[in-house]
């Protein structure tokens, strides 16, 4: 098995045998009905198979009031963003009820043993979080928009609310797990992202690979912003550049169906807590980790793991400086390995490479890779 233990020792599994699947299709007509949100459909299917273990369920007000003030659970767990279920409207739900899980469309989930009801705290919660009460923050404006009733307890999950794959990609901590052990790796570095890779990105890999036996990519294919580069189109610039660029034995491309939050230092600590359930031992962090605006400071998503003991998240984190394409260097480096000053670096943000190609100019070949300019070009020229 990979070398460290999921958070709490062992992955949850609140996925329904057949037995359960049929008992509870055969009451939901009876039970009360909680609609859940398109975010928290994601949260749902990762606490089912074991993503955000230890959590069994949605967290109660002890738990969620503790993530908030302290970046752990009550029983000193590490752990800094709030898993919870909302609802607009409690009134016909009750400490002690069953209820179905329903989405949008009404389709059946699973359900919660609820254990509890209570009241979202919006201003502690968008400020501990996300240090920000502005409500053009995207993830503050989803919590206000949210039901500010909180619905606690532990769920149980329809196994067909499971699909086989995400965007063609695995997604389950176990099955990750496994094949981490299938090749023998003892280190794995995980990398999180939002966007298609750039040669940045592909720097970073590389010098991180050279220290560990495997790389796990592994893409966030939630809810994002209405503005990112939709998953499918993302799955496909992934593809290609491993296919072509890295030694196909020693990378793993899988997905996290997780929704982005866009927390900055917060959220870099639940992405490395995810990375550890699915059997990474470290964890790429870099420049402005889950940011979004000028929220938070470039580093601080670096900066955040040093307020944690040694070794008590149970995966290290990798921090790596911004790097850029130096002419003076004559390749990729950072501020720590180039002596030249800005005039000699070709950099560029992920918002710089998406106006770009919207304008139908094709980003220089030191940014990306030729062979992805043209996924993402035949993506934007599609939305004209």
């Amino acid at each position: 098995m990979p070398s460290n233990t999921p958070l709490g020792g062992t992955l949850i599994n609140r996925v329904l045998d057949d037995t359960g699947a049929t008992a509870l299709k055969d009451a939901a007509s009876k039970l009360p009905a909680i609609t859940v949100s398109p975010a928290e459909v994601w949260d749902l299917k990762l606490i089912a198979i074991g993503g955000y273990s230890p959590l069994p369920g949605f967290m109660n007000e002890h738990d969620y009031a503790s993530v908030i003030a302290r970046g752990r659970l009550t029983d000193g767990t590490p752990w800094t963003v709030p898993i919870t279920l909302s609802v607009k409207d409690a009134g016909n739900l009750k400490d002690g009820d069953k209820a179905t899980l329903k989405d949008e469309s009404g389709k059946l989930l699973g359900s919660i043993q609820i254990q509890q009801i209570f009241a979202r705290r919006f201003e502690h919660e968008a400020q501990g979080v996300f240090q920000t009460t502005d409500e053009k923050h995207p993830g503050v404006a989803r919590i206000r928009a949210a039901g500010q009733w909180l619905v606690a307890g532990e769920v149980s999950v329809l196994p067909e609310t499971l699909p086989s794959l995400e965007q063609g990609m695995e997604y389950r901590p176990a099955a990750i797990r496994a094949e981490i052990e299938k090749r023998g790796w003892k280190t794995v570095v995980a990398f999180q992202t939002r966007n298609p890779i750039h040669r940045a990105h592909e720097y970073l890999l590389r010098t991180a690979l050279e220290t560990a036996d495997g790389l796990l990519i592994h893409p966030l294919v939630g809810e994002t912003k209405g503005d990112d580069i939709p998953a499918d189109v993302r799955t496909q610039c992934y593809r290609t550049l491993i296919d072509k660029y890295f030694p196909a034995e020693r990378v793993i491309l899988a997905a996290l169906p997780a929704p982005m939050r866009y927390a900055g230092p917060k959220e870099a600590i639940h992405h490395a807590l995810m990375r550890r359930n699915y059997g990474a031992t470290q964890f790429i962090v870099g420049r402005d980790h889950a940011g979004v605006g000028n929220y938070y400071g470039t580093y601080d998503a670096q900066k955040i793991f040093e307020t944690y003991e040694a070794g008590e998240l149970g995966i290290s984190n990798l921090n790596f400086e911004h790097s850029f394409w130096c002419k003076g260097v004559g390749g990729f480096a950072t501020q720590k390995t180039s002596p030249f000053g800005k005039e000699l670096q070709l950099t560029i943000s992920g918002t710089r490479l998406r106006e770009l190609l919207a304008a139908g100019e094709y980003p220089p070949p030191e940014i990306a890779r030729p062979e992805i300019a043209e996924i993402l070009m035949a993506y934007y020229r599609g939305l004209k």
